[in-house]
Protein backbone atom coordinates (compact mmCIF):
# COMPACT_ATOMS: atom_id res chain seq x y z
CA UNK A 1 0.00 0.00 0.00
CA UNK A 2 1.10 3.16 -1.01
CA UNK A 3 0.34 6.81 0.47
CA UNK A 4 -0.85 9.56 -1.50
CA UNK A 5 -1.22 13.19 0.39
CA UNK A 6 -3.46 15.00 -2.20
CA UNK A 7 -6.42 14.20 -4.02
CA UNK A 8 -6.36 16.11 -7.62
CA UNK A 9 -5.41 14.66 -11.04
CA UNK A 10 -2.04 14.52 -10.47
CA UNK A 11 -2.42 11.91 -7.57
CA UNK A 12 -5.28 10.28 -9.76
CA UNK A 13 -2.57 9.77 -12.41
CA UNK A 14 -0.19 8.19 -9.53
CA UNK A 15 -2.65 5.82 -8.40
CA UNK A 16 -3.58 4.92 -11.73
CA UNK A 17 0.27 3.83 -12.67
CA UNK A 18 1.05 2.43 -9.06
CA UNK A 19 -2.29 0.32 -9.69
CA UNK A 20 -1.04 -0.92 -13.05
CA UNK A 21 2.23 -2.18 -11.26
CA UNK A 22 0.55 -4.00 -8.47
CA UNK A 23 0.68 -1.71 -5.61
CA UNK A 24 -2.94 -0.16 -3.46
CA UNK A 25 -3.08 3.34 -2.49
CA UNK A 26 -5.04 5.27 0.08
CA UNK A 27 -5.62 8.95 -0.35
CA UNK A 28 -5.71 10.97 2.20
CA UNK A 29 -7.28 14.39 1.08
CA UNK A 30 -9.78 16.38 3.19
CA UNK A 31 -12.35 16.25 0.60
CA UNK A 32 -15.54 14.62 0.29
CA UNK A 33 -14.44 13.01 -3.19
CA UNK A 34 -11.82 14.33 -5.53
CA UNK A 35 -10.20 12.88 -8.96
CA UNK A 36 -7.75 10.79 -6.89
CA UNK A 37 -9.91 9.61 -3.98
CA UNK A 38 -12.91 8.29 -6.48
CA UNK A 39 -10.03 5.12 -7.93
CA UNK A 40 -7.97 4.66 -5.16
CA UNK A 41 -8.45 1.98 -2.49
CA UNK A 42 -8.67 3.53 0.35
CA UNK A 43 -9.68 7.43 1.31
CA UNK A 44 -9.13 8.89 4.43
CA UNK A 45 -11.29 11.96 4.40
CA UNK A 46 -9.07 14.41 6.50
CA UNK A 47 -7.10 17.66 7.28
CA UNK A 48 -3.47 17.29 6.18
CA UNK A 49 -2.68 17.81 10.18
CA UNK A 50 -5.05 15.41 11.49
CA UNK A 51 -2.96 13.47 13.29
CA UNK A 52 -4.67 10.25 13.71
CA UNK A 53 -5.24 10.17 10.15
CA UNK A 54 -1.20 10.31 9.12
CA UNK A 55 -0.86 8.06 12.03
CA UNK A 56 -3.16 5.59 10.19
CA UNK A 57 -1.56 6.42 6.91
CA UNK A 58 1.50 6.04 8.43
CA UNK A 59 1.19 2.68 9.70
CA UNK A 60 -0.35 1.15 6.36
CA UNK A 61 1.16 2.54 3.94
CA UNK A 62 5.06 1.20 2.84
CA UNK A 63 5.89 4.67 1.69
CA UNK A 64 3.93 7.61 1.09
CA UNK A 65 4.25 10.87 -1.29
CA UNK A 66 2.64 14.14 -2.77
CA UNK A 67 0.77 15.41 -5.34
CA UNK A 68 0.53 19.29 -4.87
CA UNK A 69 3.37 21.31 -3.21
CA UNK A 70 1.24 22.86 -0.86
CA UNK A 71 0.88 20.05 1.86
CA UNK A 72 1.75 21.20 5.12
CA UNK A 73 5.78 19.91 5.61
CA UNK A 74 5.10 19.27 9.31
CA UNK A 75 3.02 16.09 8.22
CA UNK A 76 5.63 15.15 5.75
CA UNK A 77 7.97 15.59 9.19
CA UNK A 78 5.99 13.61 11.15
CA UNK A 79 5.03 10.64 8.55
CA UNK A 80 8.59 10.03 8.23
CA UNK A 81 8.79 8.20 11.63
CA UNK A 82 6.25 5.66 10.56
CA UNK A 83 7.61 5.10 7.27
CA UNK A 84 8.93 6.46 3.51
CA UNK A 85 8.16 9.40 2.42
CA UNK A 86 9.12 11.03 -0.67
CA UNK A 87 10.07 14.03 -0.54
CA UNK A 88 11.07 14.73 2.19
CA UNK A 89 9.83 17.78 4.39
CA UNK A 90 12.83 20.19 4.12
CA UNK A 91 12.86 20.31 0.26
CA UNK A 92 9.12 20.82 0.00
CA UNK A 93 8.88 23.71 2.64
CA UNK A 94 11.49 25.81 0.52
CA UNK A 95 9.56 25.00 -2.84
CA UNK A 96 6.45 25.66 -1.07
CA UNK A 97 7.67 29.09 -0.19
CA UNK A 98 8.53 31.74 -2.81
CA UNK A 99 10.69 33.38 -0.90
CA UNK A 100 12.26 30.35 1.17
CA UNK A 101 12.61 29.14 -2.93
CA UNK A 102 14.15 32.45 -4.76
CA UNK A 103 16.49 32.72 -1.87
CA UNK A 104 18.17 29.08 -1.84
CA UNK A 105 17.95 29.63 -5.58
CA UNK A 106 20.59 33.02 -5.37
CA UNK A 107 22.46 32.08 -1.62
CA UNK A 108 22.98 28.48 -3.99
CA UNK A 109 24.37 30.46 -7.53
CA UNK A 110 21.52 29.37 -9.28
CA UNK A 111 20.43 32.44 -11.94
CA UNK A 112 16.76 34.14 -11.27
CA UNK A 113 15.27 36.89 -11.85
CA UNK A 114 15.69 39.86 -9.76
CA UNK A 115 13.23 39.99 -6.70
CA UNK A 116 13.10 41.25 -3.43
CA UNK A 117 11.02 40.20 -0.85
CA UNK A 118 7.71 41.90 0.54
CA UNK A 119 6.62 40.38 4.22
CA UNK A 120 4.91 43.58 5.30
CA UNK A 121 4.06 47.32 4.83
CA UNK A 122 7.42 48.26 6.34
CA UNK A 123 9.46 46.29 3.32
CA UNK A 124 7.41 48.39 0.86
CA UNK A 125 8.22 51.85 2.60
CA UNK A 126 11.67 50.92 2.27
CA UNK A 127 13.31 52.01 -1.08
CA UNK A 128 13.10 49.84 -3.47
CA UNK A 129 15.37 49.20 -6.51
CA UNK A 130 13.47 51.52 -9.33
CA UNK A 131 15.09 49.17 -11.89
CA UNK A 132 12.73 46.57 -10.74
CA UNK A 133 10.28 47.68 -12.38
CA UNK A 134 7.66 47.08 -14.37
CA UNK A 135 7.25 43.96 -11.89
CA UNK A 136 5.04 41.24 -10.86
CA UNK A 137 3.89 40.63 -7.22
CA UNK A 138 3.24 37.22 -6.54
CA UNK A 139 1.97 35.92 -2.91
CA UNK A 140 4.63 33.58 -1.19
CA UNK A 141 2.46 30.25 -1.09
CA UNK A 142 -0.67 28.63 -2.06
CA UNK A 143 -0.37 30.95 -5.75
CA UNK A 144 -0.74 28.66 -8.32
CA UNK A 145 -1.97 28.91 -12.67
CA UNK A 146 -1.50 32.38 -12.20
CA UNK A 147 -3.57 32.74 -8.77
CA UNK A 148 -2.38 35.26 -6.47
CA UNK A 149 -0.20 37.80 -9.20
CA UNK A 150 -0.78 41.10 -10.18
CA UNK A 151 1.17 43.43 -12.75
CA UNK A 152 3.08 46.48 -11.62
CA UNK A 153 4.15 49.43 -13.39
CA UNK A 154 5.62 51.69 -10.17
CA UNK A 155 6.33 51.66 -6.85
CA UNK A 156 2.95 54.58 -6.11
CA UNK A 157 0.51 51.44 -6.57
CA UNK A 158 2.91 48.85 -5.07
CA UNK A 159 0.88 49.65 -1.44
CA UNK A 160 -2.76 49.26 -3.18
CA UNK A 161 -1.74 45.94 -4.80
CA UNK A 162 -0.17 44.33 -1.71
CA UNK A 163 -3.48 45.12 0.30
CA UNK A 164 -5.27 43.65 -2.51
CA UNK A 165 -3.23 40.33 -1.96
CA UNK A 166 -3.87 40.58 1.62
CA UNK A 167 -0.89 42.19 2.75
CA UNK A 168 0.81 38.54 2.90
CA UNK A 169 4.40 37.81 2.40
CA UNK A 170 5.10 37.97 -1.52
CA UNK A 171 8.12 38.44 -4.03
CA UNK A 172 8.17 41.36 -6.14
CA UNK A 173 10.11 40.05 -9.45
CA UNK A 174 11.12 41.99 -12.32
CA UNK A 175 9.17 41.36 -15.59
CA UNK A 176 11.40 39.92 -18.21
CA UNK A 177 10.81 40.13 -22.08
CA UNK A 178 10.43 36.12 -22.69
CA UNK A 179 11.88 34.54 -26.04
CA UNK A 180 10.69 30.72 -24.34
CA UNK A 181 9.23 29.05 -21.54
CA UNK A 182 10.73 25.52 -20.99
CA UNK A 183 10.38 22.72 -18.04
CA UNK A 184 12.74 20.32 -16.88
CA UNK A 185 11.09 17.19 -15.22
CA UNK A 186 13.50 14.75 -13.89
CA UNK A 187 13.84 11.98 -11.27
CA UNK A 188 16.15 11.53 -8.55
CA UNK A 189 16.42 8.03 -6.41
CA UNK A 190 18.06 7.88 -3.05
CA UNK A 191 21.66 6.29 -4.85
CA UNK A 192 22.01 9.31 -6.78
CA UNK A 193 20.72 8.45 -9.97
CA UNK A 194 18.64 10.89 -11.80
CA UNK A 195 16.91 10.55 -14.72
CA UNK A 196 15.61 13.57 -17.34
CA UNK A 197 12.42 13.81 -19.69
CA UNK A 198 12.67 15.11 -22.78
CA UNK A 199 12.10 18.77 -22.36
CA UNK A 200 9.42 20.66 -23.62
CA UNK A 201 8.49 23.87 -24.40
CA UNK A 202 5.19 25.42 -22.79
CA UNK A 203 2.92 28.48 -23.70
CA UNK A 204 0.83 30.00 -21.01
CA UNK A 205 -2.32 32.20 -21.40
CA UNK A 206 -3.71 33.85 -18.47
CA UNK A 207 -0.89 32.43 -16.34
CA UNK A 208 -2.35 28.43 -16.83
CA UNK A 209 -0.21 26.14 -18.96
CA UNK A 210 -2.14 25.89 -22.20
CA UNK A 211 0.63 23.93 -24.77
CA UNK A 212 3.64 22.29 -24.27
CA UNK A 213 5.78 21.01 -27.54
CA UNK A 214 8.26 18.41 -27.08
CA UNK A 215 10.74 18.31 -27.84
CA UNK A 216 11.07 21.76 -27.55
CA UNK A 217 12.83 23.18 -30.31
CA UNK A 218 15.82 25.32 -28.25
CA UNK A 219 19.52 24.54 -29.45
CA UNK A 220 21.58 21.64 -27.50
CA UNK A 221 23.07 24.05 -25.91
CA UNK A 222 19.80 26.03 -24.09
CA UNK A 223 18.62 22.44 -23.34
CA UNK A 224 21.72 21.21 -21.85
CA UNK A 225 22.45 24.58 -19.48
CA UNK A 226 18.98 23.96 -18.20
CA UNK A 227 19.26 20.54 -17.29
CA UNK A 228 22.47 20.87 -15.71
CA UNK A 229 21.01 23.59 -13.48
CA UNK A 230 17.74 20.93 -12.63
CA UNK A 231 20.26 18.55 -11.77
CA UNK A 232 21.97 20.93 -9.16
CA UNK A 233 19.11 21.97 -7.87
CA UNK A 234 17.80 18.37 -7.00
CA UNK A 235 21.45 17.63 -5.49
CA UNK A 236 21.53 20.91 -3.41
CA UNK A 237 17.94 20.15 -2.30
CA UNK A 238 18.47 16.62 -1.14
CA UNK A 239 15.38 15.82 -3.21
CA UNK A 240 13.79 12.38 -3.91
CA UNK A 241 11.17 11.92 -6.51
CA UNK A 242 10.04 13.78 -9.39
CA UNK A 243 10.89 17.21 -9.79
CA UNK A 244 10.11 20.08 -12.07
CA UNK A 245 12.68 23.56 -12.78
CA UNK A 246 10.39 25.80 -14.55
CA UNK A 247 13.15 28.21 -16.72
CA UNK A 248 12.42 31.14 -18.79
CA UNK A 249 14.91 31.81 -21.31
CA UNK A 250 15.28 35.75 -22.44
CA UNK A 251 16.14 36.77 -25.83
CA UNK A 252 19.91 36.43 -25.33
CA UNK A 253 19.42 32.60 -24.57
CA UNK A 254 19.86 33.75 -21.06
CA UNK A 255 18.49 30.90 -18.74
CA UNK A 256 16.84 31.58 -15.72
CA UNK A 257 15.11 29.60 -13.16
CA UNK A 258 11.32 30.41 -12.43
CA UNK A 259 9.85 27.75 -9.72
CA UNK A 260 10.32 24.51 -8.36
CA UNK A 261 7.31 22.13 -8.30
CA UNK A 262 8.50 19.16 -5.80
CA UNK A 263 6.05 16.63 -7.98
CA UNK A 264 5.11 15.26 -11.13
CA UNK A 265 4.33 18.27 -13.60
CA UNK A 266 1.35 19.75 -15.95
CA UNK A 267 4.15 20.43 -18.24
CA UNK A 268 4.82 16.24 -18.33
CA UNK A 269 1.54 14.64 -19.14
CA UNK A 270 3.24 14.27 -22.58
CA UNK A 271 4.82 12.03 -21.00
CA UNK A 272 2.12 9.04 -20.60
CA UNK A 273 1.55 8.78 -24.67
CA UNK A 274 4.94 9.45 -25.75
CA UNK A 275 7.68 8.40 -23.61
CA UNK A 276 8.50 4.16 -22.62
CA UNK A 277 8.31 5.96 -18.80
CA UNK A 278 5.40 8.31 -17.73
CA UNK A 279 6.35 10.60 -15.27
CA UNK A 280 3.60 9.06 -12.82
CA UNK A 281 5.35 5.67 -13.17
CA UNK A 282 8.87 7.08 -12.58
CA UNK A 283 7.60 8.95 -9.49
CA UNK A 284 6.17 5.19 -8.35
CA UNK A 285 9.29 3.65 -9.28
CA UNK A 286 11.00 6.00 -7.12
CA UNK A 287 8.81 5.84 -4.23
CA UNK A 288 9.12 2.20 -4.54
CA UNK A 289 13.30 1.87 -4.59
CA UNK A 290 13.02 0.63 -8.07
CA UNK A 291 15.15 1.06 -10.87
CA UNK A 292 14.15 4.13 -13.50
CA UNK A 293 12.24 3.24 -16.37
CA UNK A 294 13.63 4.81 -19.76
CA UNK A 295 12.10 7.70 -20.51
CA UNK A 296 12.60 7.87 -24.23
CA UNK A 297 10.46 9.57 -26.73
CA UNK A 298 8.90 7.60 -29.26
CA UNK A 299 6.98 10.29 -31.17
CA UNK A 300 6.60 13.62 -30.71
CA UNK A 301 4.23 15.16 -29.13
CA UNK A 302 2.00 17.92 -28.33
CA UNK A 303 -0.08 18.45 -25.31
CA UNK A 304 -3.31 20.69 -24.71
CA UNK A 305 -5.06 21.41 -21.35
CA UNK A 306 -8.72 21.19 -21.67
CA UNK A 307 -10.00 24.29 -19.23
CA UNK A 308 -13.95 24.12 -17.94
CA UNK A 309 -14.48 26.94 -20.33
CA UNK A 310 -15.54 24.70 -22.54
CA UNK A 311 -18.57 23.62 -20.69
CA UNK A 312 -20.20 26.54 -21.26
CA UNK A 313 -23.24 24.82 -22.75
CA UNK A 314 -22.67 21.46 -22.60
CA UNK A 315 -20.25 18.51 -21.88
CA UNK A 316 -17.54 18.74 -25.13
CA UNK A 317 -18.05 16.60 -28.34
CA UNK A 318 -14.89 14.21 -27.50
CA UNK A 319 -15.64 12.83 -30.54
CA UNK A 320 -13.39 15.95 -31.90
CA UNK A 321 -10.64 14.22 -30.48
CA UNK A 322 -11.26 10.58 -30.66
CA UNK A 323 -11.77 10.39 -34.16
CA UNK A 324 -8.07 11.26 -35.16
CA UNK A 325 -6.25 8.23 -34.53
CA UNK A 326 -3.04 9.65 -33.10
CA UNK A 327 -4.97 11.84 -30.74
CA UNK A 328 -5.03 10.82 -26.91
CA UNK A 329 -8.16 12.12 -24.43
CA UNK A 330 -6.99 12.56 -20.81
CA UNK A 331 -9.92 13.48 -18.70
CA UNK A 332 -9.69 13.96 -14.56
CA UNK A 333 -12.97 13.10 -13.26
CA UNK A 334 -14.07 16.30 -11.77
CA UNK A 335 -17.30 16.47 -11.06
CA UNK A 336 -17.63 20.06 -11.72
CA UNK A 337 -16.09 22.35 -14.53
CA UNK A 338 -15.33 25.90 -13.76
CA UNK A 339 -14.01 28.18 -16.10
CA UNK A 340 -9.89 28.36 -15.80
CA UNK A 341 -10.20 24.39 -13.63
CA UNK A 342 -8.13 21.48 -15.45
CA UNK A 343 -11.01 19.18 -16.75
CA UNK A 344 -8.62 17.12 -18.34
CA UNK A 345 -5.98 17.39 -21.61
CA UNK A 346 -5.11 15.70 -25.08
CA UNK A 347 -1.91 14.68 -26.57
CA UNK A 348 -1.33 14.62 -30.47
CA UNK A 349 1.71 12.54 -31.08
CA UNK A 350 3.16 12.58 -34.91
CA UNK A 351 6.46 12.23 -36.51
CA UNK A 352 7.31 15.95 -36.08
CA UNK A 353 5.75 18.85 -33.73
CA UNK A 354 4.83 20.51 -36.66
CA UNK A 355 2.82 18.12 -37.77
CA UNK A 356 1.75 17.40 -34.37
CA UNK A 357 1.13 21.35 -33.11
CA UNK A 358 -1.28 21.79 -36.46
CA UNK A 359 -3.16 19.09 -35.60
CA UNK A 360 -3.66 19.80 -31.89
CA UNK A 361 -4.78 23.14 -33.12
CA UNK A 362 -7.47 22.11 -35.65
CA UNK A 363 -8.60 19.49 -32.93
CA UNK A 364 -8.84 22.77 -30.53
CA UNK A 365 -10.63 24.38 -33.59
CA UNK A 366 -13.30 21.66 -33.46
CA UNK A 367 -13.62 21.47 -29.93
CA UNK A 368 -14.13 25.40 -29.22
CA UNK A 369 -16.58 25.92 -32.30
Amino acid sequence: MLGMLGGGQLGRMFTMAAQQMGYRVTVLDPAAESPAANIAERHLQADYLDYRALDELGSTCAAVTIEFENVPAQALRYLAQRCIVSPNAESVSIAQNRILEKQFLMENGFPVVPFVAIRSEKDISRKIDASLFPCILKISQFGYDGKGQIQIENTDILPERFADLGSRPCVLEKRLPLAHEISVILARDNHNRITFFPVPENRHVKGILDTSIVPAGLSDKIIEEACEIARQVAIRLNYIGVLCVEFFVLNNDQVLVNEIAPRPHNSGHYSLDACITSQFEQQVRVLCGLPHGSTKQVQAAVMINILGDLWQNDEPAWDQILRHSQAKLHLYGKREAKPGRKMGHFTVLADSTEEAFLQAQHIRHDLQS
